[in-house]
Order: C-alpha cells, then structure tokens, then sequence
C-alpha cells in the first residue's frame, strides 16, 4: 500500500521528468533557437478577426473578446524548489482564465553532473515512451486530479519560452491597442 509521502514523490518525479522535455526539445539549437543552423521562426503574427485575440498551438486554440480581458501578466515561479515555471495567465470578465505556461527543471541551471545526467537520461526514457505512443510529451498539458485540476482554468503548455514571450507581447499588445491578433505557434 502506498503512503501519502510515496504519492508525493511519484508525482514529484514524474513532473520533473515530463518538464525536461522542453529543454530536449531545445538542445538541437544553437543558441539563437535556429535548429541545425538554419533560421526558422516557430510563431506567427498576423490580423486576426476584428476585436479578437486568437491563439492556435499545438496543444489546442483559444480565442478571447479584447473587451472581456481585464488583467494580462507574466510571471516565473518555483514548484516545490525543482521546477521553474514561467507563466501567461489572461484573466477576463467571463468565468474562464487562461494559463499558458513554460516548465523546466531547477536542475537544468544548477550545473550539477548527477542532476545533469539525470534529467539526460529522463529525457531519453521520456521520448522513446512518446515514440511509441504518439504524444507530445513537450506541450502536453501536466494534471493530476485533485492537485492540479482547476475548474474554469484554460491551460497550455509551450516548449519554448521564446515562444511564450512572443504569445505575452502579442496579446499584451492587442489588448492595449485594441486590435485583433491571430498568434500562431507551430510546434
């Protein structure tokens, strides 16, 4: 039988393992997010329907009134001291909040060996698992019931955190100026 404290650390675990993948996703780069030395851009930014601001991801879309959003903010907090989550939230005047959100382990930064070679190895047992299976572990959104099952919330999850800083200026910029956005994220 499994205690509460076996529960908490298998959950841990596996939040910590499916949050590295992001940063496998990025470690082909190098360093101006260019995969294999050749530029391309993985958002997109065009005019959208008129008083709108629409997202299209891979994990979903989303599509809110200019006039029904009353709050847009950014922010980056810990998770139990091993993860770093930066993340979106659009609050409107309806019941649903948006939350689009960037996840990677604190290890990642620590420069630790042990931790290094752990989240390597996570990452690999991580993609062969979404191998065979066919998700796409990098913007599947995390959730165990109860914890994280928030009524009325809307949640994304991005595997870049360019990616997110472009999806807060886009819809911090419509928003302030009052004109429709279609923001596109393409993997």
């Amino acid at each position: 039988m499994k205690t509460p404290n076996s529960y908490l650390i298998t959950s841990l675990a596996a939040a910590i393992a499916m949050a590295a993948l992001p940063v496998a996703a990025q470690s082909n780069t190098n360093g101006s997010g260019d995969t294999n030395g050749t530029s391309k851009e993985n958002t997109e930014e065009s005019v959208g329907p008129r008083n709108f601001w629409q997202a299209n991801l891979p994990g979903g879309s989303y599509t809110v009134a200019l006039r029904n959003i009353s709050s847009v903010s950014k922010h980056t907090y810990l998770i139990s001291a091993t993860l770093s989550v930066t993340e979106v939230t659009i609050d409107t005047n309806g019941n649903a909040l948006a939350r689009f959100y960037y996840i990677i382990p604190v290890t990642e930064s620590s420069g630790s060996n042990i931790a290094g070679n752990l989240t390597n190895r996570t990452k690999e047992l991580l993609d062969h698992a979404g191998d065979r299976t066919g998700a796409n572990a990098n913007t599947a959104v995390q959730k165990e019931y109860p914890t994280t099952t928030h009524a009325k919330t809307v949640e994304f999850r991005v595997s870049d955190e360019g990616d997110l800083d472009k999806l807060y200026s886009s819809v911090r910029k419509a928003w302030i100026n009052g004109r429709g956005v279609k923001f596109t994220i393409r993997n």
